[in-house]
């Protein structure tokens, strides 16, 4: 805030006062940068699956070019993030196959999700073209 009195004896005495928005606005953008960074970290697959637990430990291995199909535990099917209806489900997988240049996909489900809705998707996906399948569990 900047205060300007004039003191040149003229009838013009006057009280101008400005508030400066720069600093509020650097605040700002700093702010969002912030929560542009961290909401990318922490939205991977955007869903909030309940991922089921195994005690035997994976060889480690993983395929970065792999298809992620997820299930929520409302019936949503997702491919690679993105919802899609059953009717586009074998469209999307094919198309998501051939841009990753993969045959493999991995499934991850709620485990509140039904089993018949599972098989159901991967009988999709093997009509699609895929060949090899994994399924997405949390290791205890």
């Amino acid at each position: 805030m900047s205060v300007n009195l004039k003191n040149d004896n003229s009838s013009d005495d006057s009280i101008i006062a400005d508030i400066n928005v720069t600093p509020f606005i650097d605040i700002m953008l700093v702010l969002l940068i912030v929560f542009m960074v961290t909401s990318s970290v922490t939205f991977q697959s955007g869903l909030d699956v309940d991922i089921p637990k195994i005690s035997s430990k994976s060889d480690g291995k993983k395929d970065p070019t792999a298809v992620l199909i997820s299930l929520d535990n409302k019936g949503g099917i997702f491919v690679d993030g993105f919802a899609v209806s059953r009717s586009e489900l074998e469209q999307r997988i094919k198309d998501a196959l051939l841009k990753g240049k993969t045959d493999m996909v991995i499934f991850q489900g709620d485990k509140a999700s039904s089993l018949q809705n599972t098989l159901d998707i991967i009988d999709v996906a093997k009509k699609a073209g895929a060949q090899k399948f994994a399924i997405a569990a949390k290791e205890v």
